[in-house]
């Protein structure tokens, strides 16, 4: 994982999404998940790459069920863009960053 990716956990979650002046694009995953493995690169290289306009987060769920499922993420991986704190886009499942770009909305 790259520096330009923030991981949350139950004790920051809200804090993250609330507080960023960008749109927060979180990644609900777990290890055991290939595709959530296969869209990790995507995910790093769009941290890198739009690192003024957006964060990129990653929520493990098997660690942070609290949080999936106040957020009713029932498969993995799940990425939801928030903006001040509000859902404002979500994908399930892995896609070629081209489609994820544009279902994001970004």
């Amino acid at each position: 994982m790259t520096d330009n990716v923030v991981v949350v956990s139950q004790a920051n979650f809200h804090r993250i999404i609330e507080d960023s002046a960008n749109p927060v694009v979180v990644d609900f995953w777990a290890a055991w998940c290939v595709p959530c493995r296969m869209i990790s690169p995507i995910l790093e290289e769009l941290a890198r790459e739009r690192q003024e306009a957006i964060t990129i987060a990653k929520l493990n769920v098997d660690e942070n069920p609290t949080i999936a499922a106040e957020y009713g993420v029932m498969s993995i991986p799940t990425l939801i863009k928030f903006q001040d704190g509000q859902e404002t886009a979500r994908v399930v499942g892995a896609l070629p960053k081209a489609q994820l770009l544009k279902k994001l909305g970004l």
